[in-house]
């Protein structure tokens, strides 16, 4: 499999994956979604951020998987994680904000991250919400450039 990961643009999260300040890309969900029991070491995952193109590859190294969270389960996890995730200690507060309701989270590992020629995809058929993509092959839902953009 091969992954596509959407990323919110305003957390600024994708640079610090090329830069190796974000090992550790997390997922968080009240139930359980893609790529939750679908996502094993060696898989490749693309990042891009919310409006922009795919723009960086990474490779799985490890996947954690966290259940039945509680909000003091939810701020263990980013008490322990939170700089391999690319959380800065005063974002914490918004973040544990944001996920001390969700009941599930995964942690993945990442490794050999690195930019890439930028590709836009289309995400017809997945939801115009959707954050992750699992597919076979990138090539299902890459949009080949045009001319002029």
């Amino acid at each position: 499999m091969q992954h596509i990961a959407i990323m919110q643009r305003s957390w600024g999260l994708t640079e610090n994956i090329v830069s190796g300040q974000k090992i550790i890309e997390s997922r968080w969900y009240k139930v359980k979604h893609p790529p939750w029991g679908k996502i094993t070491p060696g898989e490749k995952i693309y990042f891009k951020n919310t409006g922009e193109p795919v723009a960086i590859q990474a490779e799985v190294d490890k996947v954690l998987y966290f259940s039945d969270l509680t909000p003091g389960k939810v701020q263990e996890i980013l008490d322990r994680y939170s700089n391999e995730i690319g959380i800065a200690e005063p974002q914490l507060p918004k973040f544990f904000e944001m996920f001390k309701h969700k009941k599930y989270c995964m942690l993945i590992y990442l490794k050999n991250a690195q930019r890439i020629p930028p590709f836009k995809i289309n995400k017809q058929g997945f939801g115009a919400r959707a954050s992750w993509i699992s597919i076979e092959s990138v090539s299902q839902v890459s949009v080949l450039p045009t001319s002029g953009s």
